[in-house]
């Protein structure tokens, strides 16, 4: 039986990890949702990637999936989705079920603190 550090190596060798770096430029090109997974009092705490959604990991697959009555319509298949979280666990789970659900083109930024100290733009939640 998998553990959560099992299941975090399984989703990481899906979703391709990026750089901030990487990330702005993607961003920059457009046609990308950006989407922090964090609870929502973690993203009041700190704020978010500006323009980042906030959907915590135990409702992606409700915000993502359009037959859901959650969905939220932020989210589409052909957008390039860049997920992360506080430390980079949350958003390669929720990155592997954003997989799952068919999304093609999902990258997980990880942790929220690297893409603040590379100075990068956040906002108030």
């Amino acid at each position: 039986m998998a553990g959560v550090k099992q299941l975090i190596e399984a989703a990481n060798t899906q979703v391709p990890k990026i750089t901030p770096d990487e990330a702005r430029a993607l961003i920059a090109q457009g046609n990308t949702l950006v989407v922090d997974v964090r609870d929502p009092n973690e993203v009041a705490a700190s704020g978010k990637i500006a323009g980042a959604v906030n959907v915590s990991r135990g409702m992606i697959e409700f915000r993502a999936d359009p037959q859901s009555p959650y969905h939220d319509p932020n989210f589409a298949k052909d957008k390039t989705v860049i997920v992360y979280c506080a430390s980079g666990g949350r958003s390669a789970l929720s990155g592997k079920a954003l997989k799952d659900l068919g999304y093609e083109r999902v990258l997980n930024l990880g942790a929220f603190k690297d893409w603040a100290a590379a100075g990068e733009a956040t906002e108030k939640a």
